[in-house]
């Protein structure tokens, strides 16, 4: 096996579970996040030396990966009913990703979705972020805090009114 056939293994082997986990959390959908990140991976390899030279090569790859998700959604976009867009897939045992999770990332905004992934989940640094979506590095501050209350929102245990003393009623 060649040094690049190596380092490429290693690197598959090491990133496929936390790049399976973002991508899923921007899909919301386990198996097509498997899907594009098959793909991507096999960009990568085609791309190794290129990628393997990038300064976040896991974030080259769920960009990919993501990429390939948006170009086939341009592609089928009108075919499909968006009916159940919002329907919690089930979390797959090996992502670690929780449906209602899934559910509350799939409602925020492309953008940050794309932050939360990045920064949140492949542990990104903001500047390395904002390069990856060549935007400004306050603007992934400002993606970042819109979608954490977001998230916090939407996963907040609903709250119960609290229920007093009955009133009496006198006559």
């Amino acid at each position: 096996m060649s040094h690049d056939q190596t380092e490429f293994a290693e690197f598959f082997q090491a990133s496929w579970d936390p790049c399976l986990r973002a991508v899923a959390a921007s899909t919301g959908n386990v198996l097509l996040a498997e899907d594009q990140l098959a793909e991507a991976f096999a960009r990568a390899w085609l791309s190794w030396r290129k990628v393997s030279r990038h300064p976040a090569p896991r974030a080259w790859v769920v960009r990919t990966a993501l990429n390939t998700g948006a170009s086939w959604w341009r592609r089928r976009g009108r075919e499909l009913p968006l009916a159940d867009h919002d329907v919690a897939s089930p979390a797959s045992p090996g992502t670690g990703l929780d449906a209602a999770v899934l559910t509350a990332l799939r409602r925020l905004p492309p953008r940050q979705r794309e932050v939360i992934v990045l920064r949140v989940l492949l542990d990104l640094d903001i500047e390395t972020t904002a390069r990856q979506l060549g935007i400004a590095p306050g603007t992934v501050r400002a993606h970042l805090s819109r979608a954490v209350t977001a998230l916090r929102h939407e996963l907040a245990p609903a709250k119960t009114p609290e229920v007093g003393p009955c009133p009496t009623t006198t006559r």
